[in-house]
């Protein structure tokens, strides 16, 4: 049967086995067996072309069909990148043929670009008047586009880069990354120098900003901070007012936490009108509906977290609200909910004592309260109901609210754990006031008030991208780490927000958080388990490494450019540094916390510095990075590995996920041809498999496997130099709640300050993909992640030879085989229950 090819003009052409080969040639550049593999593609696409196929089709058909083989060998996931990629240069910049070619189309037609998006209103007007263009053009890197892996290329193309509005593709991915440069750039002195230095970061995944900075940076609407945390107070002009603030800044992308703690109970009387309150509850059901009506960028459901104190009377209430069953009027769908719990509660539950619970309207100081303080007044309210003093309250026992706080994580993964006292007494921006929640994500703790709604700005440091053959890069990280925060300062005097308490908020206190992702991709490279003394050593000498410096580049900045304004009273001003308030919360609690107190680098000389001034009222903070990870190609966050092979399901499609590290180990030793079918049987677990040897299984071991006590050490590790706090997944085997209250007493031990979502194996195993071993049967609907060579740390690996080439007709089918599937949609737009998710991707 004759094929002809429809082109993009609309002629027509006999399809040309040649050209495709030379095509599929020149995606495989650099890749071993060559010959092989393009033989083995060709003969594979051949199957599935029809007549009157198009130009367009054809090139989605070879990337499939080098998909659908990334389970042999995640070499051909670079083919299936590349082959996207020169798909997306002929459709923005035109037909190309060599390398230089495209380099030259990339200098030639950025300045145009830039015009071109001033002129339709999609680019910020500064763009064109405060660089030069030419310069910028010249700083170009195409070949950068090269560390992409085809998930990385998707994500980046499906959510970060711009259209015209026509939706036009506008944007390359190197004009992408200048574009957000540029638009972090805007206030220096020499805007095009910075611009180029961004740049040069960002283009070759050193850092990554975050979601909304990537969205946003350059473009005509410069909402660029990620995380927004507000405190509805106890009156109906401020809930009307806060639901107005959540609509504004959900339109503008950003994910919100809102405590609810301070509304009075339901039956609690309303003296204006001689009527009684219905209680947070319903209230909390509107925001829940507002988050739906209002799609952040016009493209998803609105991103928020409930914050409630354990005191308060309808507490009960608030653990159903991500119940299925029950009143649907008093159930939230969208929203996400997170207990904030105080020492004494935690001190209450060891000792199985009574816990009281109190209507806000009665106790109104407890909110602003934490630590000592707060256990001395609780003490009295105590006192008082005991004595009939208090109109209304319930008696408990603390270790039963415990569990039953424990047994609705389990069930809906909500709500998440998070520690007042430790965050407030480790807070170094102390003088502003108390901290009454964290935000969407649970990394962020920043005070609020009526006043002020909190907001942070994030980006995140790729881990992988500093671990180089001869081991960690500490000359690279460290100017990783000085421009990033310099990027984020930038960003706050750039930055527009429709809600003036958060302006206010973002002018005064300056914060940004800077975090990490990564830490399981170079733990793999370095041979070791994340279980491990090593792994803990690890994040525990990166993370001071990093913290230091973006202590001491905002100290510096503040020289520069004067310190934040509420900087007088701080921890800072005392001459404090992060681990300095790990003692003073011990001291507040009155329970040892259990961490390791070890440090490496002189911070008496960071100290001194502090105390002069700091730009910034907080540094650091890590953020899930579900989404910037797959565009850096490492693993999110500190989290481990969920699985060896799986299929990961995003609001970009279905992609299929192999552990680059763990193939290459195998090639290495001889076993990857011998186990990859038994892998994908076992549906990832290697402890399954006999012929991998021991070292390997525990270099390997999937999130469930670990034991949930190595993520606390890990995050407990980490926490002691971050002044802000972590979203820390936690993964259990186990369902038995006693274990659970042990696990979870030890991540306050330990004095982290936040838990995020929690997954529960069995909930995971149930969902399951079919992937077919005939890998020419089907093209329909195929994804899958990595690309590009692994760069081991020593000498670098080789892949294998790659399979024979199919024949020339489909062969039958062969048996199916199952995959874990994780889904990581974003959290407002999730249609599954919330515990089949992995990562919620609002600030990241």
């Amino acid at each position: 049967m004759s094929v002809n090819v429809v082109k993009r003009d609309g002629s027509v052409e006999p399809y040309d086995g040649y050209k495709i080969a030379r095509a599929i040639e020149a995606a495989s550049v650099g890749l071993d067996n060559q010959v092989a593999r393009v033989t083995q593609l060709q003969s594979e696409l051949e199957i599935t072309l029809f007549d009157g196929i198009t130009s367009q089709q054809l090139d989605e058909a070879v990337v499939q069909v080098a998909l659908q083989n990334v389970r042999d060998d995640p070499a051909f996931d670079t083919v299936a990148a590349r082959v996207l990629l020169k798909t997306v240069y002929k459709r923005v910049l035109g037909d190309y043929e060599t390398a230089d070619q495209l380099a030259e189309l990339h200098r030639l037609r950025f300045p145009g670009y830039v015009a071109e998006g001033v002129a339709a209103g999609l680019l910020d007007d500064r763009l064109a008047t405060h660089f030069d263009l030419d310069r910028l053009a010249a700083a170009l890197e195409p070949a950068r586009d090269d560390l992409l892996r085809y998930i990385g290329a998707v994500t980046m193309s499906n959510r970060y880069m711009i259209n015209d509005r026509d939706g036009h593709r506008l944007e390359v991915p190197q004009f992408f990354w200048m574009r957000v440069a540029m638009g972090l750039s805007l206030n220096e002195a020499d805007a095009t120098a910075a611009a180029v230095e961004f740049y040069g970061k960002m283009s070759r995944l050193d850092y990554l900003a975050a979601g909304s900075t990537l969205v946003n940076a350059g473009t005509a609407y410069s909402q660029l901070s990620n995380c927004f945390v507000m405190e509805m107070q106890d009156d109906i002009e401020h809930i009307a007012k806060s639901v107005r603030d959540v609509m504004w800044l959900t339109k503008g992308t950003g994910g919100i936490g809102l405590s609810v703690t301070k509304l009075r109970a339901e039956g609690s009387p309303i003296r204006s009108n001689n009527t009684v309150s219905t209680g947070p509850i319903p209230f909390m059901h509107t925001i829940d509906s507002t988050l739906r009506a209002v799609s952040r960028g016009g493209k998803k459901f609105g991103a928020l977290a409930f914050y409630i104190e354990n005191w308060h009377l309808d507490f009960g209430q608030f653990l159903d609200l991500k119940q299925n069953a029950g009143d649907p009027y008093r159930r939230v769908r969208t929203a996400n909910t997170a207990v904030w719990i105080s020492d004494e509660f935690m001190t209450r539950v060891a000792n199985d004592d009574d816990w009281y619970l109190f209507d806000p309207l009665d106790v109104p100081d407890l909110p602003e309260l934490y630590g000592a303080a707060f256990s001395r007044r609780y003490a009295e309210y105590v006192a008082a109901a005991e004595a009939g003093e208090l109109r209304a309250f319930t008696r408990i026992k603390a270790r039963e609210q415990f569990r039953a706080i424990l047994v609705a994580l389990q069930t809906t993964s909500h709500p998440w754990l998070t520690w007042k006292d430790t965050i407030n007494n480790r807070a170094l921006n102390d003088n502003t006031g108390t901290i009454h929640l964290s935000n969407l994500c649970t990394e962020i703790t920043l005070p609020q008030d009526r006043d002020n709604v909190s907001v942070c700005n994030l980006a995140s440091i790729n881990l992988s991208a500093h671990l180089g053959p001869d081991g960690w890069q500490w000359d690279r990280l460290r100017e990783s780490v000085r421009l990033a925060v310099r990027q984020l300062d930038n960003l706050i005097d750039i930055t527009i927000s429709s809600v003036p308490e958060s302006e206010r908020s973002n002018e005064l206190n300056r914060a940004v958080g800077l975090g990490v992702m990564g830490f399981t991709d170079v733990v793999e490279r370095l041979g070791w388990s994340y279980e491990s003394e090593q792994a803990y050593d690890l994040i525990d000498r990166l993370m001071e490494f990093i913290s230091y410096h973006a202590i001491d580049e905002s100290a510096d900045l503040a020289r520069e450019r004067g310190s934040y304004a509420n900087f007088d009273g701080s921890g800072w001003s005392r001459g404090l540094v992060p681990i300095d308030t790990v003692d003073r919360a011990e001291r507040e609690r009155g329970v040892p916390i259990t961490v390791s107190r070890s440090s490496r680098l002189d911070w008496d000389v960071l100290r001194a510095k502090v105390r002069g001034g700091m730009r910034n009222a907080t540094l650091m903070a890590i953020a899930p990075t579900a989404s910037i990870g797959l565009v850096a190609g490492t693993t999110p966050g500190l989290d481990p590995q969920f699985s060896q092979l799986f299929s990961r399901a995003t609001s970009s499609g279905k992609f299929l996920e192999v552990n680059r590290n763990l193939v290459a180990d195998l090639k290495e030793r001889g076993l990857w041809e011998d186990v990859r079918e038994d892998l994908l049987r076992a549906q990832g677990d290697v402890s399954a498999l006999e012929a991998v040897p021991a070292d390997l299984k525990a270099i390997y071991q999937t999130s469930f496997q670990l034991s949930p006590y190595a993520f606390i050490e890990v995050a407990a590790r980490a926490q002691k130099w971050i002044d802000q706090a972590i979203s820390r997944n936690m993964y259990l085997e186990t369902r038995d709640i006693d274990d659970m209250v042990d696990i979870y007493s030890a991540a306050w031990a330990k004095g982290v300050k936040t838990t995020y979502y929690l997954h529960v194996k069995p909930r995971h195993t149930a969902e399951q993909s079919t992937v077919r071993v005939n890998k020419a049967e089907s093209l329909a609907g195929t994804g899958a992640s990595s690309g590009g060579q692994r760069r081991g740390f020593g000498a670098a690996r080789a892949a294998a030879p790659a399979p024979a080439p199919a024949p020339a007709s489909a062969p039958a089918p062969a048996p199916a085989a199952t995959l874990p599937v994780v889904t990581e949609p974003e959290a407002d737009a999730c249609p599954i229950d919330p515990q089949e998710r992995l990562q919620c991707e609002s600030c990241q």
